[in-house]
């Protein structure tokens, strides 16, 4: 009898002993779920329901130690994420730079190798009458066309290699259809039309001072061939490499830790990248509106499609309004109409879709962060000296 009472008091210690140690297990198991659930998303790493999630991509590459169970992003970024951040707003800064270099490298050997090839056909001309020939044909607006092309191409494929961008990324497009695009387009619209009045307010006051902003486009594309060819390069072509480009690598390249600032920083660059003050006022507001429709669908399909619409737009008000009174009072008011539809389009817009906003922590990774990077300020201070030496020049 006491043999047996042992053996059964064995048995229960050692169910007792299996018990305790499965339910010790399962509260470690608990635990180490409610750390991890704890821990920051590496795709939304600062809990922002403002933001749309993943766009920035996979920020453990950034910071890795957000992986670690029970991490949580300190206030102030750290020596390692602030350089891994600085990196990447380098990669954009080098971009605008090369931008600018390759385009201006290849246009000018293009063209001196085309002045030097007439030359040589025609040694007796001369070399005002060639440049004016150059530029009243659709040689000028051609090599533009193609070097653009080239540059806004090659540098969004090196772009997109450097920071990783996979090219599914940018064309898988979410809840975007026809009524999306109408909106948006109209919206394009209203943007165009304010910036029309901005510019030619910006031109009254800076004529006064004896400062003509408006670009010298006299005598240029004067062929029909020539014509064809900035209307195909300025409706189709242009929209579609510079989205490429701009919203397709240059704001996901910016916008690691805050979209906000990825946003306003795209469309800096992408006003400056115009070159002339008239350009750049367009550039920026539409540069805006066309970042945040890339963030809110994930791609850049609606941003190609209202910035065909809008240079498509400019180029028809601008063909239309020449032929007479009659016809530029006709625009006008088709104009202002588009632009009421706008508006009212763009206040329904931004009541369901603000723009994200920033927290704390990442207002420590944005601006901050980027102009301690040598690149990044570097090319906006080169692209405003360019745009101060092109006013110079002129005037």
């Amino acid at each position: 009898m006491s043999e047996y009472t042992e053996t059964d008091s064995r048995s229960e210690i050692a169910a007792l002993s299996h018990e305790v140690y499965r339910l010790t297990k399962q509260l470690e198991e608990q635990e180490e779920h409610h750390l991890r659930a704890a821990m920051p998303d590496k795709y939304d790493p600062f809990d922002n329901p403002t933001e749309y999630k993943g766009f920035g991509g996979d920020y453990s590459k950034i910071l890795p130690r957000i992986t670690e169970v029970g991490y949580e992003i300190p206030l102030e970024p750290d020596y390692n994420e602030r350089r891994n951040l600085r990196r990447s707003y380098s990669r954009g800064g080098w971009l605008m730079i090369l931008q600018l270099a390759l385009s201006s490298g290849l246009a000018f050997l293009i063209l001196k190798l085309i002045v030097w090839l007439m030359t040589l056909l025609n040694p007796d001309s001369d070399r005002a009458a060639l440049s004016e020939y150059i530029r009243g044909s659709s040689m000028l607006v051609s090599v533009n066309m193609m070097v653009y092309l080239i540059c806004n191409v090659g540098l969004a494929a090196l772009g997109m290699k450097w920071a990783g961008i996979k090219y599914t990324s940018l064309v898988r497009t979410n809840d975007f259809g026809l009524g999306r695009a109408f909106q948006y387009c109209m919206i394009g619209a209203l943007l165009w039309t304010v910036s029309l009045y901005l510019i030619t307010g910006m031109s009254d006051v800076f004529s006064k001072y004896g400062i003509d902003i408006v670009p010298d486009m006299s005598g240029v594309a004067n062929t029909y061939l020539g014509r064809t060819v900035e209307l195909v390069y300025a409706c189709m072509i242009a929209p579609i490499t510079e989205e490429l480009f701009f919203r397709g690598v240059l704001l996901r390249t910016l916008a690691k830790s805050n979209q906000r600032f990825a946003v306003f920083a795209s469309a800096l660059f992408f006003g400056l990248i115009h070159g002339n003050l008239r350009q750049f006022v367009l550039a920026v507001l539409i540069g805006i509106f066309l970042a945040h429709i890339t963030l809110k669908h994930g791609s850049i399909i609606p941003s190609i499609i209202v910035h065909i619409f809008i240079n498509s737009l400019s180029s028809i008000i601008g063909e239309v309004a020449d032929i007479s009174q009659v016809a530029s009072v006709i625009c006008y008011l088709v104009l202002l109409a588009v632009a009421l539809l706008g508006m009212i389009l763009l206040l329904v817009f931004l009541g369901r879709d603000k723009l994200p906003s920033t927290t704390p922590k990442q207002a420590r990774r944005g601006l901050l962060v980027a102009v301690g990077s040598l690149p990044f300020t570097a090319s906006v201070m080169i692209y405003v000296l360019y745009i101060v030496y092109g006013l110079a020049a002129k005037n």
